[in-house]
């Protein structure tokens, strides 16, 4: 088969990769490619990324958008998978380089989602004009890419791509890319106004004057894929935010719709299996190589972020004497990953403090990451107040890799999960996680086996569980080396493979005739 993946992110081109969207474009693709078929990714060069070594001009697109012509440029990197970029100065609103903006409260995903109207216009101009040949299966990932399956569906300049199996993979159904139909320059009518479309297939089912490139994508598309098995079965369902429980954002209805015809896949993301390190860091290396990573950070600012000297000071201290065992985190810092650490529980204290007091004396738990500035403040005063806590702020590759395999116990407590990658690399490290027991953590983790599962009816149960969960591992850690080192094993021999992921993706969602 010939398939065509649109994708706001590609892993496999540096610095192009938020999250685990990129992460998957960039392994889904080759382990396709391995089982014998074509496939081409095209993504948007934000005026940086088409400057990659090997990436070769084609000729401009002209594309319609904003009632102007608009010249897009075009670059292709071939390779096993080949890689289009498609590159306009709208593409680098945010400045080049940087994949999404923040826009006001009051105007949400107004300049991404002009962004990704006008890309994906340009998309399906480079596939009408035929630039990559004849396409069996248009895979369309997030809401990012969905203006592909209104335009298909739409506007009859692309009715040829109806042909072409069209798949929508829901990364995170949590962010839905809504706009308004009109009366605003980032709205439908203002990108598209001469399109003809059905209002409603694509309206915002709880702001009927508003466009929702997500349910468009679940409504138009052929096939509607979630990455595992669990989410799929939670996004039927009503968000329940009384008890913590999220499921369809608005869309479960269209969800249900899509399961009883049979649209609806949930099938699991893999990971990737290299040799593994030879040289397990220890303690000492793992200080001194945060040690030089915060002092990095430093330098990137004109002051010293206060995470930041809390960091240094207690990596100064560590050098000393290390902490004998790591508990740890990595994550981006958003209320999805990190709600349950902030819950106020029944001793006044937050569940994070209740976890620190839970630590042996000679454990310190150390968390890797950045994002939302309240939970970064958070993390900074917890920081501040116990000694045991190592906050660092920022991301880095290496660090990462050192934190995952020097770990003793991983925690990943996600209010909900599509899938996780966390989880996975920490147990490919040979590192047990204690994680929520939703979306895809359900799927990967088998509890007492290879690692640890919570849950709890409201959050403030699930605090107190994750908290009682976590002394019941460290217990049996100090109790009975021998049953931890098998849960250990256990997590290290577990496979997530992109192999089994790819026959499921012709099995389930690239089988069968298009509805175009």
């Amino acid at each position: 088969m010939k398939i065509c993946m649109i994708a706001a992110e590609n892993g496999s081109i540096p610095g192009a990769k938020v999250g685990g969207l990129g992460d998957v474009v960039r392994d889904i693709p080759q382990a396709l490619a391995e089982l014998g078929h074509e496939i081409d990714v095209v993504m948007p060069g934000y005026q940086r990324f088409a400057g990659v070594t090997g990436a070769a001009p084609r000729a401009p697109l002209t594309v319609r958008f904003r009632s102007e012509s608009l010249q897009v440029e075009v670059h292709r990197l071939d390779g096993g998978v080949r890689c289009w970029f498609l590159d306009h100065p709208i593409f680098a609103a945010g400045g080049p380089g940087r994949i999404y903006c923040d826009d006001p409260p009051g105007r949400p995903f107004a300049t991404d989602a002009s962004k990704f109207a006008l890309f994906g216009a340009a998309a399906c101009q480079l596939l009408v004009e035929g630039r990559l040949g004849d396409v069996d299966v248009i895979h369309l990932h997030d809401w990012h890419a969905a203006f592909v399956a209104m335009l298909a569906r739409f506007d009859p300049r692309y009715e040829s791509l109806g042909s072409a199996r069209l798949v929508t993979s829901i990364h995170n159904l949590a962010m839905q890319g809504i706009r308004p139909f009109a009366d605003d320059e980032s709205s439908l009518e203002a990108w598209f106004p001469e399109l003809e479309y059905k209002r409603k297939a694509i309206a915002d089912p709880r702001y009927p004057d508003c466009f929702n490139p997500m349910r468009a994508a679940i409504n138009l598309c052929d096939k509607v894929h979630t990455v595992s098995p669990t989410y799929a079965r939670e996004i039927r369902k009503s968000n329940q935010p009384e008890i913590g429980f999220h499921g369809g954002e608005g869309l479960e209805r269209d969800l249900q719709r899509a399961h009883r015809a049979s649209k609806l896949s949930g099938i699991l993301n893999g990971c990737e299996y290299g040799e593994p390190d030879l040289a397990l860091p220890s303690g000492e290396d793992l200080v001194d190589a945060a040690h030089m990573q915060v002092f990095h950070w430093v330098g990137d600012g004109p002051q010293v972020d206060s995470s930041h000297f809390i960091a240094l000071e207690r990596l100064a201290r560590w050098r000393e004497r290390p902490p004998g065992h790591w508990v740890t985190s990595i994550s981006r810092l958003t209320p999805q990953k990190t709600a349950l650490f902030q819950v106020t529980m029944e001793d006044g204290r937050s569940c994070l403090e209740n976890i620190l007091a839970a630590l042996p004396q000679d454990h310190a738990f150390v968390m890797l990451g950045s994002g939302d500035a309240e939970i970064e403040d958070f993390l900074t005063r917890a920081a501040a107040r116990s000694d045991n806590f190592l906050f660092l702020k920022g991301y880095s590759e290496p660090l990462a890799r050192m934190i995952y395999a020097l770990g003793a116990l991983f925690l990943m407590p996600s209010s909900f999960e599509p899938c996780g990658i966390g989880q996975m690399l920490a147990m490919r490290a040979g590192q047990p996680c204690l994680a929520h027991r939703v979306g895809g953590l359900k799927d990967t983790i088998e509890n007492d086996v290879d690692g640890f599962i919570f849950t709890g009816r409201d959050p403030a149960r699930q605090s107190e569980a994750f908290v009682r969960r976590l002394r019941q591992a460290l217990s049996l850690k100090r109790r009975s080396p021998q049953r931890w080192a098998e849960i250990r094993r256990c997590a290290a021999v577990r496979r997530f493979s992109w192999t089994d992921s790819a026959q499921q993706y012709c099995e389930q969602l690239y089988s069968g005739r298009s509805a175009g």
